[in-house]
């Protein structure tokens, strides 16, 4: 636990200006952001590392009409991703977060580019998920640039591991960039030495480290936003988590944070600041805000019970209407039996289901959605599926072939044999379609049409039931190749494979009501003076709706900043 720089004044154990619950990108970001604007902060963080969901995610941030994009070449500005959010969302933006958010994006990127070790990058091409008027197919998504994770010396050991189905070789990151050259290694010189380099950088690295040191997604994100804590002096505290919150006149003052050393009450007279990551595993709270039948999978880290929120509730806080009942942000996963017995989810964002080839079947058989839509589209579609059929996993059917040449899940692309992920269920596969159909309990005639119709759709180029390969992402995220349409290729070659998918949050978006500065609204709407919320324990500015790829990383920071220019008594744009 790291403690320095506590005072002692009077009946209080310590004191700092500002109390940040929660080290994910949004808490991380507010705690820097005070230290920059002269306060003293003191980031306290519940688990025994800093990260949070963040530091397994892409770590990609939608933020419109950002300077390094628009440097880049690329043309965009706020009023048409205002158009794009407003009839994406479909209510008015009454709150002003929305246009708060809009406002405040470029100058966060600004910030944090010209005045920490925080590094955003333009990803360039990357559409935003819809296709509707203002919507952008370049430089609203930015990335993290890499990291070395050797700059944070012994305090690398704090930083939370990647999930496992995300490394190589047991404790490599690879990024989008690198994966087509450990693919191609044999079939290029070039890709050969690229891969060659990785390699040799890690085994390096294992000499001294328990895992790679180079960081890229979101690992890269949180591991530079605690570097340059570090270089601020913010303390943060590990294993510890506020308990209670404590008030004078109306006002937060100060808060009782729980270690194992017992308890403390720390003086905070700009207030609290909750940013601990929702409700990931709250299972009451599961129940109550999110969809029917409640989902059983969470990409949330262990340690996210929704102790911020509840806290939040407590004191006064309320919970904002949401105009769809969706509770979280979603993904379909498939099911991985780790090494150490555990359960992993892999989550199916981009890597496969937009390929030709691959088709989703519900319960019935039958195809349900656009298998290239966005994840959180795709999970809809399957709660939609679910109403009807009172079954909520669904199944993506391919050949075997599919799976060597672009990889399906947890199985990497150029694999040949998937005997063993047969045997350790992480899949099926068949030598005809009814045989595939009967390992996965649907109706073998059903699953037999539903095949041959898409195949028909296929060999047209043209998916007239559900669009695959219509919009600029499908396209995006398809076979550039494959023509005429880059996502689909008829399915007629045995072996067959079925995989098994459920739906899962990557965030929740069900959280308090604030206003654009991330103060905690009461019940009548009304501030409660010294009680922020960002992150997701902030009700999500995008009323459970997912515009692009970063939309969750990026509200964190922006009103994570919003939030601490506040408590400095500053104002954001």
């Amino acid at each position: 636990m790291e403690n320095s720089g506590a005072i002692t004044l009077g009946d209080w154990d310590a004191e700092y200006d500002l109390i940040i619950m929660g080290a994910g990108p949004g808490g991380m970001c507010t705690a820097l952001v005070a230290a920059l604007e002269g306060l003293r902060p003191l980031l306290i963080e519940k688990s025994d590392q800093v990260g949070g969901t963040g530091a397994t995610s892409a770590g990609t941030i939608w933020i419109p009409g950002n300077r390094p994009s628009l440097a880049a070449g690329f043309d965009d500005d706020a009023k048409k991703a205002a158009t794009y959010l407003d009839q994406l969302i479909g209510v008015p933006d009454e709150t002003g977060l929305r246009q708060a958010y809009l406002d405040t994006g470029p100058e966060v990127v600004d910030y944090l580019n010209d005045r920490t070790d925080v590094r955003f990058v333009p990803i360039g091409k990357h559409p935003d998920y819809r296709d509707m008027e203002g919507a952008a197919v370049y430089g609203r998504a930015l990335g993290p640039a890499m990291f070395d994770g050797r700059k944070l010396g012994r305090d690398f050991k704090h930083l939370r591991w990647p999930i496992p189905e995300f490394l190589v070789l047991g404790g490599m990151m690879v990024s989008r960039v690198d994966f087509p050259h450990l693919v191609n290694r044999y079939r290029s010189l070039e890709s050969f030495a690229y891969s060659a380099k990785l390699a040799l950088r890690y085994m390096t690295d294992l000499l001294r480290y328990p895992r790679g040191t180079r960081l890229v997604m979101g690992n890269a994100l949180v591991a530079r936003l605690y570097y340059s804590l570090k270089n601020q002096g913010v303390p943060v505290w590990l294993t510890s988590r506020v308990s209670e919150i404590l008030w004078e006149d109306g006002a937060v003052i100060g808060a009782v944070v729980t270690s194992e050393e017992g308890a403390r009450r720390i003086r905070a007279p700009k207030g609290v600041v909750s940013a601990t990551g929702g409700f990931g595993h709250n299972r009451k709270m599961r129940e109550d805000f999110m969809p029917t039948p409640t989902p059983p999978h969470s990409m949330a880290f262990a340690s996210n019970t929704g102790d911020g929120l509840e806290l939040l509730l407590q004191n006064g806080g309320a919970i904002a209407p949401e105009p769809a009942r969706t509770g979280g942000l979603w993904a379909p996963v498939s099911l991985v039996r780790r090494s150490d017995g555990s359960l992993g989810r892999y989550p199916h964002l981009v890597l496969d289901r937009a390929k030709p080839g691959l088709i989703a079947v519900n319960a019935s058989g039958r195809r349900f959605v656009n298998e290239a839509a966005s994840y959180h589209d795709f999970v809809q579609a399957m709660y939609a599926a679910n109403a009807r059929l009172n079954k909520i996993s669904a199944h993506l059917i391919c050949e075997a072939s599919f799976v060597t040449k672009y990889g399906l899940g947890n199985v990497h692309p150029g694999t040949t044999r998937l005997d063993r992920f047969e045997k350790e269920d992480y899949l099926k596969t068949a030598t005809t379609l009814e045989e595939l159909a009967q390992k996965i309990g649907v109706d073998a005639q059903t699953l037999r049409g539903t095949v041959e119709r898409y195949n028909a759709l296929a060999r047209e180029g043209r998916d007239q039931d559900f669009g695959k390969g219509d919009t600029e992402l499908n396209r995006f995220n398809g076979d550039p190749d494959n023509r005429p349409n880059p996502c689909l290729k008829p399915i007629e070659t045995a072996p067959f494979v079925a995989l098994e998918v459920w739906p899962a949050e990557i965030a929740t978006c069900t959280g308090v009501a604030t206003n654009a500065d991330a103060q905690v609204l009461d019940e009548h709407g009304q501030p409660l003076a010294g009680l922020y919320a960002a992150g997701n324990d902030m009700a999500s500015v995008m009323l459970g709706t997912y515009p692009g790829p970063g939309s969750n990383i990026g509200p964190a920071l922006v009103f994570g900043y919003r939030a601490a220019m506040h408590a400095a008594g500053k104002r954001a744009r």
